[in-house]
């Protein structure tokens, strides 16, 4: 098979969690690409497109893009070794399971660690996050911009307005592993620092790939540091030399990059930014999914997490299961429907509700219909589990 136009992928189930995703033919047949040298001239031209074009989908000119194999949770490991000194503050701001995730990689490397925890179902209240930040000074403020765990969406520029406006010297972190693609982000004109991602979400790239963007004050952070970095493969003093020298048309080595991966990546790079729809265009359409599968939920009589639409993420819903259904009802029935998705993962409800993934090719494809397929499994589970029950 010789060109893209050529190559479908395999009938299989639709993947409706929140990430993996599902991914374009055009991204698949680039993963199948012959193995090339990762210090080959071609090669060099990917890579430093892929970094140059990863700013774009974050709207910033100025933030510098780490590439490294690994998952979404490197990028954690990276904030934690390379920006927050053993015995320095760092404060979390808790909407599910990850914010305690990244509490707990951040007390690994030494850091002295503040936890804010919002209600389930909402974000971080700003009176709270303002008390905090005039009690003690922090390193670094984290949050998760949508929490894959309760599909809870944080307002990523106002809290960063909030910490700059009180602790400016803060830098502001924003774990968007499960954001960039379907949420607006704005790197530059939202001053935020740092925004980690993975290519496996609305990036729509297979997994295996940690995406970082640092800003140029978080880089200086970084390269003043006292301490050494705490990190052997998440240091940034191996890796910023190597992302610098791809970036201006140079290969150079500390441990092999994903070549195939980076291949793929930059396929979907280019279709979100060089072949349509815009980004612009791509965050409407991803909020129209959202509305037509929560709405379709809220038909059915199902209740999201997410207590209010403000906090309600567009690329993915999360929904308690109906009253006497649990898992084993619903989630084997959407998969005889042809549809793949996720049961709960929060450890004190995650018995009690369901995750639908809803982002990338899915939304943007106007050839496929994977949100119709994903409205009427939701509806026929729901229907024949009830019926079942009755």
């Amino acid at each position: 098979m010789s060109s893209t136009s050529d190559f479908k992928q395999l009938p299989h189930k639709l993947l409706a969690i929140p990430g993996p995703i599902e991914v374009s033919d055009e991204v698949l047949f680039a993963n199948a690409a012959p193995v090339v040298s990762h210090v080959s001239p071609d090669f060099v031209k990917i890579f430093g497109d892929a970094i140059r074009l990863t700013r774009e989908v974050l709207f910033t000119k100025q933030a510098q893009p780490f590439l490294i194999s690994g998952s979404g949770t490197l990028g954690w490991d990276q904030v934690a070794a390379n920006l927050v000194e053993p015995g320095e503050n760092a404060l979390v701001l808790h909407t599910g399971y990850f914010g305690d995730s990244f509490s707990d990689c951040l007390q690994t490397y030494g850091a002295e660690v503040d936890v804010l925890k919002a209600k389930l179902g909402t974000a971080v209240k700003q009176a709270a996050v303002e008390e905090a930040l005039k009690q003690k000074k922090y390193k670094i403020v984290t949050f998760t911009h949508v929490d894959t765990s309760t599909g809870v969406l944080s307002d990523a520029k106002f809290i960063t307005e909030t910490v700059k406006r009180i602790s400016p010297e803060t830098l502001v972190v924003a774990d968007c592993v499960c954001s960039v693609g379907s949420e607006e982000i704005r790197f530059d004109d939202w001053d935020l620092d740092i925004v980690l991602t993975a290519s496996q979400k609305g990036l729509g790239t297979p997994p295996g790939l940690s995406i970082v963007l640092a800003s140029q004050k978080a880089i200086k952070v970084f390269e003043t540091r006292a301490s050494p970095v705490t990190s052997y493969y998440a240091s940034w003093k191996k890796w910023l030399p190597i992302m610098k020298a791809y970036e201006a048309g140079s290969p150079a080595y500390f441990a092999t990059p994903p070549v195939n991966l980076i291949q793929s990546y930059l396929a979907s790079l280019k279709q979100m930014t060089r072949a349509g729809p815009s980004l612009e265009e791509r965050f409407r359409q991803h909020r129209e999914a959202s509305k037509r599968i929560k709405d379709a939920a809220t038909e059915l009589g199902l209740k999201q997490i997410a207590l209010d639409p403000a906090f309600a993420a567009n690329g993915m819903t999360t929904l308690y299961f109906p009253d006497g259904l649990g898992a084993s009802d619903i989630i084997p029935r959407f998969t005889q429907c042809g549809v793949v998705i996720a049961g709960g993962l929060l450890a004190e409800i995650k018995d009690k509700y369901f995750r639908i993934g809803h982002m990338g090719a899915s939304v943007v494809d106007a050839e496929r219909d994977d949100i119709d397929k994903i409205i009427y499994a939701l509806q026929e589970s729901i229907r024949e589990a009830r019926s079942q029950k009755a």
